[in-house]
């Protein structure tokens, strides 16, 4: 399929006038806009900023006289107590399988029933749309007991794959796309790539996934961080293999449980959180920002 002229005038408009928009609401902003973010930031940065502080101390320091506020000397010793103690390299290793597994099913399904349900038409779009959304509203615990004896008779549990395969599809992900893809993709595209004979699957790979990439990020960052934090299921079906935040509850387990240590090892859960947010930061700004100034 060859894109007509008007195809890719329409596909660079929003992102021509996007900046545009961007700096004139950055303009908008004033002092005390950034006064108050610059409080903000602090206050959310401060726990993770202590739990630094408390991971470089003895739980001596901590408990006795006034709690410190600067880093101390112990945190490589600490975090390599925290290591030994709950092996949490081949922790952080599993962690990373499943996160990045669940995510790129997650962001690759999602797209595909974001756009079915935004741009394809067929008998009962508007009812199975309810039904996902209407999913949203179940709590999540409820579904504990079916899940693990699906998981029970499909032989998964102590698996890897008990973990991703409930977290390959969500109902959140798929209304995200959804909502991202009526805004962010025209109709006029779909209607011109099926006039040049482009076909579904063509659709999808040359024009919706690259404009439905800002979305993509977003849901992706967000899949990821679920996945990573996720604690109660995979304590009931990974116990044998504990992902990351399994092994850092393990390292408390004991009459004595030692502060500093646990907190050395929640330092180190966190620090691919951070690494992913850095690389990906202006992506979830600009999926946003998209988002926002469409219309």
């Amino acid at each position: 399929m060859t894109s007509t002229p008007d195809v890719r005038v329409a596909a660079a408009l929003p992102a021509a006038t996007a900046p545009r928009r961007r700096r004139r609401a950055e303009d908008s902003a004033g002092p005390l806009t950034y006064v108050v973010l610059t409080v903000t930031a602090l206050l959310f940065l401060f726990p993770f900023y202590y739990s630094l502080v408390a991971a470089s101390h003895s739980p001596s320091d901590l408990y006795d006289g006034t709690p410190p506020l600067l880093p101390g000397p112990q945190i490589f010793e600490n975090m390599r107590l925290a290591l030994e103690q709950a092996d949490l390299v081949a922790a952080l290793g599993r962690s990373l399988v499943v996160s990045l597994a669940v995510t790129a099913t997650t962001v690759f399904f999602c797209t595909l029933a974001g756009f079915a349900f935004a741009k394809s038409r067929f008998r009962g779009r508007n009812a199975l749309f309810g039904i996902t959304v209407a999913t949203l509203t179940i709590p999540p615990t409820l579904s504990i007991i079916p899940l693990y004896v699906v998981m029970t008779r499909l032989g998964l549990v102590n698996n890897l794959m008990s973990v991703i395969l409930p977290g390959a599809v969500t109902a959140f992900g798929v209304f995200f796309m959804r909502q991202f893809i009526s805004q962010a993709l025209p109709d006029e595209l779909v209607e011109a790539a099926r006039v040049d004979g482009a076909s579904m699957h063509r659709t999808v790979f040359a024009i919706v996934f690259p404009l439905a990439r800002p979305g993509m990020a977003v849901l992706g960052i967000l899949s990821f961080m679920a996945a990573w934090n996720d604690f109660l299921w995979p304590f009931i079906v990974v116990r044998q293999s504990p992902t990351i935040q399994v092994a850092v509850a393990g390292i408390g387990a004991g009459y004595t449980p030692d502060i500093s240590v646990i907190l050395a090892g929640t330092v180190l859960a966190t620090v691919p959180l951070l690494v992913v947010t850095a690389i990906f930061g202006r992506q979830i700004v600009g999926g946003i920002t998209a988002g926002a100034v469409k219309g």
